[in-house]
């Protein structure tokens, strides 16, 4: 959590390596891993959003994040964890580590989309929230939804800001209180991320709205304003704009560049990182990432 006291301005941005990794062929070793979110740690962010505990047939890549997490020092760090679920028994295996802070589960607004990623209709993937949501009641966890498609969606399935707030309603009403607004494949533009965030922060002043957003290399700038214009105040981001949803169809559509979410709010207000350790992950990287 990053915290101007002057201006009373809280802002958490939320570093997602296992964004940027999972759709990698090329397994990268255990030991990489480890070391490169043991820098990310060191940096300052509110979160890391650091793998996820799903089928490895369905994301080899992530196969490993039990044993990434044993080799995680946090002792240093005020750096909160956030593991990725798809279902009942992901959530009891993430609930498992006490080191975990938040579940996070992608819960799309687009029918067609829910059933390719999770392999769920809308109303299953309502009661799997319902099943997580409870585990991590009783295990001391909060759950962050991801509203994936929140954009808009490249089937033709309806959307628009009631349809988008429609969802929110009925799963705040579960009890989730932290939602990622999820620009899947890159189509938002500012007008529709202003049009959202517009609509729902003021309506749910309760609830933690963020902004979950892809970009191409040249579109990133008018994105994170609009949001940041709309009272969002929470960003999800991967360091170089590595990743991103494969369905976007464009190579150079990936996550949300983190080094600019932190030029862009530096410009607002003063943020808790730290320079070195930044200038360190960012080269590590490098190596990382093909």
């Amino acid at each position: 959590m990053l915290l101007n006291t002057t201006l009373r301005v809280m802002v958490k941005i939320v570093e997602c390596p296992r964004d940027a990794m999972q759709g990698l062929r090329e397994f990268i070793p255990t030991e990489q891993k480890k070391a490169y979110l043991n820098q990310l740690l060191r940096v300052g962010f509110d979160t890391l959003d650091f793998g996820s505990f799903v089928s490895p047939k369905a994301i080899p890549q992530m196969r490993d994040t039990a044993e990434v997490l044993a080799g995680l020092d946090l002792s240093n760090s005020h750096t909160k964890l956030l593991a990725i679920v798809a279902n009942r028994r992901g959530a009891e295996d993430a609930a498992a580590f006490p080191q975990i802070r938040y579940l996070g589960y992608p819960f799309s607004v687009s029918e067609t989309f829910q059933q390719r990623n999770t392999n769920a209709s809308i109303e299953e993937s309502l009661e799997r929230v319902a099943e997580i949501q409870d585990t991590c009641l009783r295990s001391g966890k909060q759950l962050v939804v991801y509203i994936s498609m929140g954009f808009g969606n490249p089937y033709g399935d309806p959307w628009n800001a009631d349809i988008v707030e429609q969802w929110v309603e009925r799963l705040a009403g579960m009890g989730i209180q932290i939602f990622q607004l999820s620009d899947t494949i890159g189509v938002a533009t500012p007008e529709s991320i202003r049009y959202l965030f517009s609509h729902l922060i003021p309506a749910y002043p309760h609830l933690e709205i963020g902004a979950h957003l892809h970009t191409l290399p040249h579109t990133w700038r008018p994105k994170i304003e609009a949001a940041w214009q709309s009272g969002c105040r929470r960003f999800d981001g991967a360091l170089k704009g590595y990743g991103g949803c494969p369905m976007a169809k464009d190579d150079l559509t990936g996550n949300m560049p983190t080094e600019h979410i932190i030029t862009y709010i530096r410009e607002k207000t003063p943020l808790a990182i730290d320079e070195q350790a930044l200038a360190q992950a960012m080269s590590m990287a490098h190596a990382i990432f093909p």
